[in-house]
This record gives C-alpha cells, structure tokens and sequence, in this order.
C-alpha cells in the first residue's frame, strides 16, 4: 500500500505548551487542528522536509528536534504516514504564513481539541515524558517516599507503583500517599495492581501485567485515565492495541541484573516491532537515560527504569 509520507511536529516552548495549525477548510480533514508539517518529497530526507516545511509554514528555523513517534493510519480517501519530530528548539516567532490559525496549546489540553483521527497517537506521544519510573519495592516506607520525593523533584513526571507482593490494603494505603506527592510535583501515577483500585486511591490509571493483558478482552479503565501494557513480543502489542491502551512497555531491550537468563531484545527488534505501532512504547530493561537517543532513534517515547532514575540505587 503507498502511504502519503508527511513530515509533521510537535513544536514545544518552555510553558509547556504545544504549537497548533487549523487545517483550511477547503483541504483534507478541513476545519480540524493539525500539528504543523507537510509531504516529504521524493528522495528527501525527513528532517530536512520538516524544516523546509516549518520555514514555509511558520516562518521558523528548527534549531533543536529528535524522532517522537511515526503513525501509519487509513482513511476511507487516503493512506498516510505522518513522520513525527519533537521540536525543543528553533529560531523566530511562529506565525501561519499561510494564513492558517496557529496556537500555543497547553499540551494537557490538547485532548480538548478536534484533531483527524491520525494525531490521536500523537497527543499521547506529546503528552507523556520521555523517562517513566517504576518504583522498587517500598520495604522501608519513610525512606521510599523521602527518595520518591528526591525524584520528582528531579523531574520525574511519570511514576509507576511497583510493590509485589504487598498486601492489597498496604499498597493501597501507601499508593494514597504516593499520589498525594506525585500530584504535588504535576506528576502522574499509575497503580501495578487492580484496575478497580486507581479510583479507589485517586491515581491516573493502571499498568497490566503481561499476564493481565492476556486475560482481559477490553479496556479496564475509561478514556480519561491511562491504561499502560507491560509486554515482550508482537503479540503483546497487539493486544495491547486491541485493548485501546494508552501506551506499552517493551522489555528486555538490554541484559538485566534481575533477568540474567532472558535475551535482550535489542535496539535493532524494538526499531522493527515499534514501526507500524500507532501508541507511545517505552523501552525497559537495562535501560538509561544515557539510552534515550537509541530509545528515540528506534521509535521509542523514551526509556522506563527502577535503578537509574530512583535516587540512591
């Protein structure tokens, strides 16, 4: 099938906020927002496409921008792929040249607006970090809030609740106070445990378990929540699309200290099993922030990880 190759942005200022184009009305999708961007030529490169666009579009110079996520979608007319890049950093005052509407939108706002069905995967991408924590196990309490603290205030702004084998009424006494300090920094968290809890404990929504996954047949939470998947091969990702989630892990990319018998997936599989999937994934295993660039050239949203993003590990 050829697919209309679309170099598109989420262009990104230090507020926070996210730039948004109105399509015209006499175009595709016409009258809905649009993240800025146009067709890659033939034999052109994307980046290059991308700057040339927003030059002609926004009167911007792209000065700073990395892979964020690529997005193979079909409408009833056409079949495009929209190429899409994060843009931290760029030079002059955007404007739509062209006449279109532009607008600085809060990214958590962004679910407010009508977009084509295309940029739905997009507004995930954009509004969710690149580095996810998942907690160790809280043995000593005191001091798993005081590091947990240490953490948000680092810049943590995504948390998962990992505390196995804790008792239901233990971990659901400690995921209140953990939301309480995760809400205080902004931050999000989602509970490694019941779905039925995060209402309970005033949480952002719920992390399956592979073996969850497997088992359930639709999405366990509403839309506005978050539904994440924990997997390790195409079919896990597959169910996880058939599920509606949100976003997925993906694991092991790298050898583990806690896995050492289990292969590493590698940068090279993540790339060929991340391609053709339209949500965020996140790599885990062995993983850094030193490996963000590999996580983002390989399609990834970024990296998920215990040891190097809780403090003291």
């Amino acid at each position: 099938m050829e697919y209309v190759h679309v170099a598109a942005a989420v262009i990104c200022n230090d507020q926070g906020q996210v730039l948004i184009a109105k399509r015209p009305l006499d175009k595709h999708q016409g009258g809905l927002w649009e993240f800025p961007g146009g067709k890659v030529e033939a034999d052109e490169d994307v980046l290059a496409a991308l700057k040339r666009e927003l030059h002609e579009e926004l009167g911007i110079d792209v000065e700073q921008a990395r892979p964020l996520i690529r997005v193979y979608h079909q409408y009833s007319d056409k079949s495009v792929l929209l190429d899409v890049w994060r843009v931290d950093g760029f030079s002059g005052e955007a404007h739509g040249r062209e006449g279109q509407p532009v607008e600085w939108c809060a990214a958590e706002a962004l679910s407010e607006r009508e977009f084509p069905e295309a940029n739905l995967p997009i507004i995930a991408a954009a509004q969710l970090p690149e580095c996810y924590l998942i907690t160790p196990s809280p043995d000593a309490p005191d001091e798993f809030l005081s590091n947990l603290e240490i953490a948000l205030q680092q810049g943590v702004r995504l948390v998962q609740l990992r505390a196995k084998g804790m008792a239901a009424e233990e971990y659901k006494a400690l995921a209140k106070q953990v939301v309480e300090r995760c809400h205080a920094h902004g931050a999000r968290l989602l509970l490694n445990g019941e779905p039925e809890w995060v209402a309970e404990v005033g949480a952002d929504g719920v992390q399956l378990s592979s073996g969850k996954l497997q088992a359930l047949t639709q999405r366990p939470l509403g839309k506005e929540l978050l539904v994440a998947a924990s997997c390790h091969t195409e079919q896990e990702l597959q169910q996880a699309l058939k599920l509606d989630a949100d976003f997925a892990l993906l694991s092991p990319i790298k050898w583990t200290k806690s896995h050492p018998d289990t292969g590493p997936l590698g940068w090279d599989e993540m790339r060929r099993l991340v391609d053709e999937m339209p949500i965020p994934i996140y790599a885990l295993g062995g993983v850094s922030r030193d490996d963000l660039a590999d996580a983002f050239a390989a399609g990834g949203q970024g990296i998920a990880a215990i040891r190097s993003l809780w403090p003291g590990v």
